[in-house]
C-alpha cells in the first residue's frame, strides 16, 4: 500500500541534505528523517578541532535551525535507532518497536567508531570522537588531563593530537603504519605530517601497535606491541569506522561490509537508496565500487539519491574532495589516492607549500595540496575529465592549469 512517504534513515549531513533535496525537487508527500542521535543534523569536522578546544559552542554545530525543517515539512524522528528493514512490507522498525512505512527509502546511517578489542579497552578514560557527546566528554578531559595517548594517526587521530598539543596536553601518538595519514594521502604527506607533529612536541611512534591498556578502574598507561609502557591520563582512539549496516542484515539487500549501490545510489532493492559513509558506490572512472568517507561525497550522493527517489535522472560522478586543518597547515585533496606511477610536485615540499599530482600512465588521478590550494579547483576538473597534462606544466608554478581543462562540447 502506498504511503506517499519517503523515509531517510540517518540524521547525518547526508541524511539532512537528502531530505532537503527531496522537497526542493518537488516531492509533495511526507518526508521523515530518522536519527539515532538526539540531535538534528550537525557539522562533525569541528568535533576534533574547534569544538574540542572550546572555540565553537555546541549550539553552533547544527547545520540548520529547527524552523528550517518545519518550513520544509520534514518530520524529525530523533533519538530513534532503526533496527530492521522489511522490503516486502516496505517498513522499517525502530528500537521502540514503532514501524514506519515508506514508498522510497534513503539509507544514510554512516558508521560507528571501530573500537579497540585489546585488554583494558573498556577502562574509564578511553575515548572516541564521532558524536557531540563523545567530543563533549573528551573536552572535559583536555581541561583536566596533562598526558594523552592517541591511538591511530589517521585524520581524526592527527587532528585530535594537534588540538591536544595546542591546549598544552602532552601527546604520544601510536600508529601501526610507518607514517601518519599514509592510507588517506600517501607517503609524501605522511612524512611531512610526521615532522610537523614531532616539531609540535608529539611523541610519534609509528610501526607499532597496542598490546593492552592498564589501570585499576581508569586507564593509567598503554603497553605497545614493542613492550613499551606509556603513562597517560586519558586515551583517544581513532582507528576508523564500521559502516552501520547491522540493522540491514537479513533484509535481502546486497552488502559487502557497506551497502552496495550503483552510480544512481540505487541498492539491490528497488526504491531503496544508500549514501555517504555507509555506501559503496560504482565509480565509472575507476571501473569499480568505492567508499569515500568525506563530507563532500556524502552531500553529492545525497542529492543524487533524492533526485532519483522523486523520479528524476541523476548519477554520481563527482571527484572526491577532502580537507584537514592541523596546526598552521591546511590540507586539501581531490581524486582517489591509489595506484600511480609517478608524482609531480608544484611548489616546495621543504617549505610545506605545494601540490603533489599523482599520475597513472600520464592521466591525472589524485592531487593533494598543503598550504597551496589555489590550483585544486582546476585540478578537480582535470581529474573529472580524465585529462593528461604535461609534467612540465604541472610542475610550473606560473602555468595555468585551467587552460588545460577540456572545453565542454
Amino acid at each position: 500500500m502506498s504511503t506517499n512517504r519517503i523515509v531517510v534513515v540517518g540524521a547525518s549531513l547526508a541524511g539532512g541534505r537528502a531530505a532537503e533535496t527531496l522537497r526542493r525537487q518537488g516531492w509533495e508527500g511526507e518526508i521523515v528523517l530518522v536519527g539515532e542521535e538526539p540531535h538534528r543534523p550537525y557539522d562533525r569536522p569541528p568535533l576534533s578541532k574547534k569544538f574540542l578546544r572550546g572555540q565553537v559552542a555546541e549550539e553552533k554545530l547544527a547545520l540548520r535551525p529547527l524552523a528550517h525543517y518545519e518550513r520544509l515539512k520534514i518530520e524529525l524522528e530523533l533519538g530513534a535507532r532503526a533496527t530492521s528493514l522489511d522490503p516486502s512490507a516496505r517498513t522499517i522498525t525502530l528500537e521502540s518497536g514503532r514501524r514506519i512505512g515508506w514508498d522510497q527509502l534513503i539509507i544514510a546511517t554512516g558508521g560507528h567508531v571501530r573500537r579497540l578489542t585489546c585488554p583494558g579497552a573498556t577502562l574509564e578514560g578511553v575515548h572516541y570522537v564521532r558524536t557531540i557527546e563523545d567530543a563533549r566528554t573528551l573536552r572535559e578531559e583536555l581541561r583536566a588531563g596533562r598526558r594523552a595517548v592517541v591511538i591511530g594517526a589517521g585524520v581524526i587521530g592527527c587532528e585530535v593530537a594537534a588540538s591536544c598539543r595546542e591546549e598544552g596536553v602532552a601527546v604520544t601518538m601510536i600508529e601501526a603504519a610507518p607514517l601518519p595519514l599514509l592510507r588517506a594521502f600517501g607517503p609524501e604527506v605522511g612524512r611531512i605530517y610526521a615532522d610537523v607533529h614531532r616539531g609540535h612536541g608529539v611523541d610519534l611512534r609509528c610501526g607499532t601497535g597496542v598490546e593492552r591498556l592498564v589501570g585499576e578502574r581508569r586507564v593509567e598507561a598503554v603497553i605497545t606491541s614493542a613492550g613499551e609502557r606509556v603513562e597517560c591520563d586519558f586515551v583517544v582512539v581513532g582507528i576508523g569506522i564500521t559502516p552501520a549496516v547491522q540493522w540491514l542484515e537479513g533484509a535481502g539487500i546486497a552488502l559487502d561490509g557497506h551497502v552496495v549501490v550503483d552510480e544512481h545510489m540505487q541498492t539491490s532493492i528497488a526504491g531503496v537508496y544508500a549514501v555517504g559513509d555507509v555506501a559503496r558506490a560504482w565509480d565509472r572512472r575507476l571501473g569499480r565500487r568505492v567508499c569515500v568517507e568525506s563530507i563532500d561525497n556524502a552531500q553529492t550522493q545525497a542529492v543524487v539519491a533524492a533526485t532519483r527517489a522523486v523520479g528524476k535522472d541523476a548519477a554520481h560522478a563527482t571527484v572526491p574532495f577532502f580537507w584537514s586543518d592541523q596546526y598552521d597547515l591546511k590540507l586539501q585533496s581531490v581524486g582517489h589516492v591509489g595506484d600511480f606511477d609517478r608524482v609531480v610536485v608544484r611548489g616546495s615540499i621543504e617549505e610545506r607549500a605545494f601540490v603533489a599530482f599523482h599520475l597513472e600512465q600520464g592521466v591525472l588521478r589524485f592531487a593533494i595540496g598543503v598550504n597551496r590550494l589555489q590550483e585544486l579547483g582546476a585540478t578537480k576538473k582535470l581529474i573529472a575529465a580524465g585529462a593528461s597534462v604535461p609534467d612540465a606544466v604541472l610542475a610550473d608554478a606560473d602555468a595555468s592549469l585551467a587552460e588545460w581543462v577540456p572545453k565542454a562540447t
